[in-house]
């Protein structure tokens, strides 16, 4: 099976990447987010150095990876409840709120 490859530009420079089965647009967006990244702490004018402006672009996306994802509200707990119950009388099994009682 041949690799499939796409040419991606970030901050301006090409690069041929090797594409995951399936996962062009994934791909792409990852590129998109990189790109972004840099180019911000770029045109901030404070770091010139590619190489340094990249090594920042990771710590900071890899920060904003790591962020705990936010509590959920009563609403969305409930919502997440509901979900659960038609869920488990689908599948017919015991009840979601016994399940869920930690949301």
């Amino acid at each position: 099976m041949t690799q499939k490859h796409i040419e991606a530009r970030i901050m301006g420079q090409a690069y041929v990447l090797a594409v995951p089965e399936g996962g062009p647009e994934r791909l792409m967006a990852a590129v998109q987010r990189v790109d972004a990244a840099m180019c911000q702490i770029r045109n901030a004018g404070k770091i010139k150095a590619r190489e340094r402006i990249a090594v920042l672009a990771a710590l900071n996306l890899a920060w904003e990876a790591t962020e705990p994802p936010a509590p959920l509200d009563e609403g969305d707990a409930a919502s997440l409840r509901r979900t659960l119950a038609r869920l488990d009388q689908a599948l017919g099994s015991a009840p979601a709120a016994e399940k869920a009682s930690s949301f």
